[in-house]
């Protein structure tokens, strides 16, 4: 597989990335993973990186933006943290990959049993956890289809409340990072949101979030 050069970045467009992410988490699911040189990536990539995708996801060891679309160095940029949530940093980051480094889409990846939403909806209060789960916790708020069990042993109930947290967090990005919006708005780049299943691999995306 070859390392990632301008020129190919550039050939991109948003809706080929979301194709190759569709096509690398088939062969995951699929273990037929692309054999690649990682020492050869790292030494090609040591001068300059060309990532065509950027990837939010949740710190979960499970979900690693990498393995489950089948991507080798250079390829995404890989932002991890709790909750899939994001805050000035993270916008930031995504306004670099972007604007500056020419990523062609943001992908907001939820996944299912996730830890940090099922501690927004059992309330927890833990240090610096505390802040961190508030961010979800409208999601929580907005999952009104339950009226029993709305804690963490109601398993439709945190499987709903992630994907409106993914929802949520897709047109945060749009509505805080003016930068982000108008490349959205100009078809440079494109967003979508979407969730890992843990237990098959497969990651589905949410059509209605595809900008």
């Amino acid at each position: 597989m070859k390392t990632l050069t301008k020129e190919m970045q550039t050939a991109i467009t948003p809706t080929m990335a979301l194709e190759l992410l569709k096509d690398g988490n088939k062969r995951f699911v699929n273990n037929l993973k692309i054999n690649r040189n990682l020492l050869q990536q790292a030494n090609e990539t040591s001068d300059g990186q060309h990532p065509f995708a950027v990837i939010l996801s949740c710190i979960d060891s499970r979900t690693s933006a990498e393995l489950i679309f089948d991507q080798g160095l250079g390829d995404i940029f890989s932002v991890r943290i709790a909750g899939n949530i994001i805050n000035e940093d993270i916008l930031g980051s995504m306004e670099f990959a972007c604007k500056v480094a020419g990523s062609k889409i943001i992908v907001v990846l939820g996944h299912t049993k996730c830890g940090a939403v099922k501690g927004a909806c059992d309330h927890v209060e833990m240090g610096n956890l505390t802040a961190l789960l508030s961010k979800i916790r409208p999601a929580v708020d907005d999952e009104t289809s339950t009226t029993k069990n709305r804690n963490s042993s109601n398993a439709e109930f945190v499987e709903n409340v992630s994907t409106i947290n993914v929802k949520r967090t897709v047109k945060s990005i749009m509505q805080r990072s003016p930068i982000l919006k108008e490349m959205i708005e100009n078809c440079e780049i494109g967003i979508v949101g979407g969730t890992h299943d843990i237990t098959t691999g497969l990651v589905t995306f949410y059509s209605e979030t595809l900008s």
